[in-house]
């Protein structure tokens, strides 16, 4: 006798059948959804752009631009995040606006941080002002606001490396990019200020029909061109001869580099005629006999670096190996199924997984703290050659105060030009010697070891004994010569 409360065989086997039923149509939901989901994403990556607006070779607006690309435009947006590294950016600090500085917020000045710069850059714009460095969107109004630019009548040449410049050089040549150039670069800056109308865009990298990258400055054409000249190629033309990786480099580095104003015209000119090395560069600035101002406590006449993140980035293993600027400052990203270069461009620190996982198999921690661990080095060495520049710097201050010659001087203004130069070499680069860790401490090597032979070399000089320059000095000029303009640094 069967038991009444006891499911039936009938019953379960119904409640199977539905159990059954119900998967099958979840799963066949989930799969219908995935399949959806796929052929979306094929959809997306056929047609990667869509040309809602003509762009032509005068658009300078990236706003427009992005309309046609509006996932590269809201990344070149974001630049304005401040956020900091261990040892770069800045979040900014609260101001009250002015109308000579409608500004609320600037970044950190550098040096109340660190005093002794003022030591370095006596009688320099940069000793009145020099700030931390921002992203891309800032990199114009910083410069136009910089005190620097009440301390001297700056030229139009620092326009070069702060504003898009690619229309205002056509409409300055009539059409010719470099006669445009060199129209710019003897304007005063008050003027060439008015021309410009947004930082670095679009349009100074790419073709505005194909979208390659090209190279759009002047300056850079010229000191690819001289270099590759020293190195036995001819006529060489950045735009015509250049790969499209190494493009993904060139692009960045026509303005992340080292650069003097040459002559009354005040023509921006990148050191790269002997090579792209520290000391090829201050071998090409010794025989043209440039100074970029007389240092006014030491008399010594004085090199001032600017930011030559691509010339130090050529001298590591990141260049060795092929690995361009962008990989690393713009890697490669997938929205939905386009894949795209992040135009949020910033410090790989802050993006490790695509910036540096898909070379580096090691935990984001690990990478985090190699890189941290390289800077750390370089700026204890940084610290050791600005206590040594100091140090030498009030020496010669003392004996310019108690009745030294120039004669007696001028070896130790020798050892003070060069190893001030490869000091600042690295304190202006943005990468506190990640991009070259051996490179960046030979320069701080040099530079320790050049400013300590200053210290004996004045010592002799004033005992009466013969003493060696490290590299001959151009003749200073007199101590009531005003400094020349200064040169613009990335973004400060």
């Amino acid at each position: 006798m069967s038991d009444a409360s006891s499911p039936s065989p009938a019953s379960g086997r119904g409640r199977t059948v539905i159990l059954t039923a119900l998967v099958a149509t979840v799963a066949t939901a989930a799969a219908t959804a995935m399949l959806v989901n796929i052929f979306e994403r094929k959809q997306e990556s056929r047609t990667p752009v869509v040309r809602v607006v003509e762009i032509t070779d005068d658009t300078e607006d990236p706003a427009v631009w992005g309309q046609n690309f509006p996932l590269e435009y809201d990344g070149y947006r974001r630049t304005v995040d401040q956020v900091r590294t261990r040892f770069g950016g800045s979040e900014g600090v609260q101001r009250t606006p002015t109308a000579a500085d409608p500004r609320t917020i600037v970044a950190q000045s550098r040096l109340e941080e660190d005093p002794r710069l003022k030591t370095m850059w006596s009688g320099y714009a940069f000793a009145v002002d020099f700030r931390e460095e921002r992203g891309h969107a800032y990199m114009l109004d910083d410069q136009t606001f910089t005190d620097r630019q009440n301390v001297v009548k700056q030229p139009g040449t620092c326009m070069n490396c702060h504003a898009s410049t690619y229309v205002m050089f056509k409409k300055l040549g009539n059409g010719d990019l470099t006669k445009g150039f060199e129209a710019m670069n003897q304007m005063p800056y008050s003027e060439a200020r008015k021309l410009a109308k947004h930082p670095v865009g679009c349009i100074d990298c790419h073709d505005p029909v194909s979208m390659a990258l090209r190279v759009t400055k002047p300056a850079f054409m010229e000191g690819m061109k001289a270099m590759k000249a020293s190195q036995g190629v001819a006529d060489y033309d950045v735009n015509r001869d250049a790969s499209r990786q190494e493009m993904r480099a060139f692009v960045c580095g026509q303005c992340h580099v080292e650069y003097y104003f040459k002559g009354a015209e005040k023509r921006l000119t990148y050191p790269w005629a002997k090579g792209l090395n520290i000391d090829n560069m201050m071998e090409y600035y010794q025989e043209v006999g440039h100074k970029d101002w007389v240092h006014k406590e030491t008399g010594a006449p004085v090199l001032k670096a600017q930011h030559p993140e691509f010339e130090l980035w050529n001298q590591g293993i990141h260049a060795r190996s092929g690995v361009m600027c962008a990989d690393c400052h713009m890697p490669y990203t997938r929205v939905g199924g386009t894949k795209i270069s992040d135009h949020h461009v910033r410090s790989p620190l802050l993006n490790i997984n695509r910036a540096c996982q898909t070379c580096h198999k090691w935990s984001e921690e690990e990478l985090k703290s190699r890189a941290e661990s390289i800077q750390a080095r370089t700026y204890r060495m940084r610290n050791d050659a600005m206590d040594a520049l100091v140090a030498l710097i009030e020496d010669v201050k003392a004996a310019r105060a108690a009745g030294a010659t120039d004669a007696q001087l001028e070896a130790a203004w020798s050892y003070q030009r060069k190893g001030q130069f490869y000091l600042d070499f690295v304190e202006a680069e943005n990468s506190m010697g990640f991009h070259a860790p051996g490179e960046a401490a030979r320069i701080l090597g040099d530079s320790i070891n050049a400013t300590r032979q200053g210290q004996i070399a004045l010592r002799d000089s004033l005992a009466g004994k013969p003493v060696t320059m490290a590299t001959p000095a151009p003749k200073p000029a007199a101590a009531t010569e005003a400094a020349p303009a200064p040169a613009a640094r990335k973004s400060n």
